[in-house]
């Protein structure tokens, strides 16, 4: 039994993940700012802080509390990795930073975890309203692989789906077409990937076990065109898509990105973790989130 932290895990495959460790057998602490009923109940200690003050933080070692893991969900600026890196100092065994695909600009290839190294990355310090979401994960990742004092693993995933999403970015586009409404779609070519929240979850909790330090890709097998996502959607309505380049900012998709955007995931597969196929899952949630009426 590990004694395990993590830093968010309310909702989505944050609280997917709880629910891994705990029928694993492990002691479980959620640490959060205490505003999201987790429904738990007394299978998980709580701690209640504010990410971003250190002060806070430091909360999640009072009394000279140690982790064998802490997971970090909700770090998004290089300042709060330093805290992190100051607060666990000596007091945790292995930390897995929930990192993104974001890090990488979309590209005609799929990137390898070489192609961003946090190792070398220049580090400036700042808040996460002092950078962009990408930029601030970049230069988390770079704090904590050049300061930390502890092993750290960042599992860089791409956008996360599933029927307990609350972006509703999958919704976003099958609404827009059940109304008819446009969609601003830049790429229709541009493939994305994407990763199941139900795995992404697995993912993590399967990387506590693992030896491994550094950033590693995490997403399901398989890649699809923009076009072909939205052909599933129509076949779902029964609606014509409505694609625009000069959309109005509401219309504007969360997948609307200029080129390809995808990641080679070779690293984790020769640790041993066998991704799902995007196709053995992805439309099924199309079909099963076009049935809802919203």
């Amino acid at each position: 039994m590990k004694n395990i932290l993590i830093l968010g895990g309310t909702r989505f495959f944050g609280k997917r993940l709880v629910q891994l460790l705990l029928d694993e057998g492990h002691k479980v602490t959620i640490a959060t700012r205490g505003n999201t009923e987790d429904g738990f109940g007394d299978q998980v200690g709580r701690i209640q802080l504010d990410r971003e003050n250190k002060e806070s933080l430091a909360k999640a070692v009072e009394n000279g509390q140690e982790w064998d893991t802490v997971y970090d969900n909700i770090c998004y600026s290089p300042q709060a990795a330093q805290d992190a890196c100051d607060v666990f100092k000596g007091k945790v065994k292995r930390y897995i930073l929930t990192s993104t695909l974001s890090v990488y600009e979309p590209a005609s290839r799929a990137h390898e975890e070489k192609d961003v190294n946090p190792y070398i990355y220049p580090v400036t310090l700042g808040g996460k309203n002092d950078f962009s979401y990408g930029e601030g994960k970049r230069l988390a990742e770079a704090v904590l692989f050049q300061n930390a004092d502890f092993p750290v693993a960042a599992a860089r995933i791409p956008i996360v789906l599933g029927e307990d999403d609350y972006t509703g970015r999958l919704e976003f586009h099958i609404d827009h077409v059940k109304k008819e409404q446009p969609i601003g779609i830049p790429n229709l070519d541009a493939k994305m990937c994407f990763i199941s929240s139900g795995e992404a979850a697995a993912f993590l909790s399967w990387l506590k076990n693992q030896r491994v330090e550094g950033p590693i890709n995490a997403r399901s097998e398989g890649d699809v065109k923009l076009s072909e996502l939205i052909r599933w959607i129509e076949k779902e309505t029964g609606k014509k898509a409505l694609i625009t380049k000069q959309p109005r900012k509401e219309d504007e998709s969360p997948f609307g990105v200029p080129d390809s955007w995808v990641m080679d995931t070779s690293k984790a597969q020769r640790l041993g973790f066998q991704f799902q196929p995007l196709r053995s899952w992805l439309p099924a949630l199309i079909s099963q989130l076009s049935a809802v009426e919203r």
